[in-house]
């Protein structure tokens, strides 16, 4: 199947979806999310493959600005048609446009930004990184005390359902966000959308297994899918579901590049 779908891309490139996570896809996973900056490589791919596929679009748990800046993607030449779908989708943001769909704070949210400093500090977790996404709050222990997860993850399970609030684990991180929408549904609006005949999904986490469920959904429909795993040693779950096995940022940079080359 992935070679078939890479023949089908090749040949039919304005109908296809090409859509990616940024976290532990097009960037490296670091210790300070704030200094995860998109792979050089991948966004020059990205450039091209811009201008002849259907669709490109970056979809990840990300605020919407924090992918731009961190992207580097405004004014590149090729993404003026860049799609990115922030924050599992309640976000986004069109190159074409220039618009940005940022829903408002949900009190709920507020509430646990209000509340967490003392929680966390009453489970002697005070030294864990927090952060606020304005529609989420993620709770970071990566370069600080990975072991501690484990441990706030029930406890943060029951504060994220006393509060109406969807828990989204990922790698070294338990994110509390406001629920109604996944990657999944963010994969199945964009192939509607284009009306695409081939989707193409790249992801690295959990979050991704949503998006992964869709392209099958997709695929057992008629439509042409291909998914890739960014593959780490901190996380398998994508690896028996994916088409394609690629190791880390550094190598779906490397798949982008091949693609563009071919088409």
């Amino acid at each position: 199947m992935p070679e078939s779908t890479r023949a089908a891309v090749i040949a039919d490139p304005a109908g296809t979806l090409l859509a990616l996570d940024f976290d532990g896809t097009l960037a490296h996973i670091v210790d300070d999310p704030t200094q995860a900056y998109a792979h050089a490589n991948s966004v020059e791919a990205l450039a091209h493959l811009g201008r002849v596929l259907g669709q490109v679009a970056i979809v990840t748990g990300r605020p919407v600005r924090q992918a731009l800046e961190l992207g580097g993607f405004i004014g590149v030449e090729g993404l003026e048609r860049l799609i990115i779908c922030g924050q599992y989708g309640a976000e986004r943001w069109d190159a074409a446009t220039g618009v940005t769909i940022e829903p408002e704070r949900p009190a709920s949210i507020k509430q646990l930004a209000e509340s967490l400093p003392d929680w966390l500090e009453q489970r002697g977790a005070h030294h864990v990184r927090v952060e606020d996404k304005g529609l989420a709050i993620a709770v970071h222990t990566r370069g600080i005390d990975p072991g501690l997860l484990h441990d706030l993850a029930e406890p943060l399970a029951e504060l994220a359902a006393g509060l109406g609030l969807a828990v989204e684990p990922g790698r070294q991180v338990i994110e509390l966000r406001a629920p109604g929408t996944d990657k999944g549904d963010v994969v199945r609006a964009l192939v509607a959308e284009l009306g695409a005949r081939q989707v193409i999904f790249a992801g690295d986490d959990l979050g991704d297994l949503p998006a992964f469920d869709a392209v099958d959904e997709l695929r057992a429909s008629g439509l042409r899918g291909l998914l890739i795993c960014s593959a780490s040693t901190e996380q398998d779950a994508l690896v028996a579901r994916a088409d394609v096995v690629l190791d880390g940022p550094d190598a779906v940079a490397g798949w982008l590049e091949e693609l563009a080359d071919d088409i």
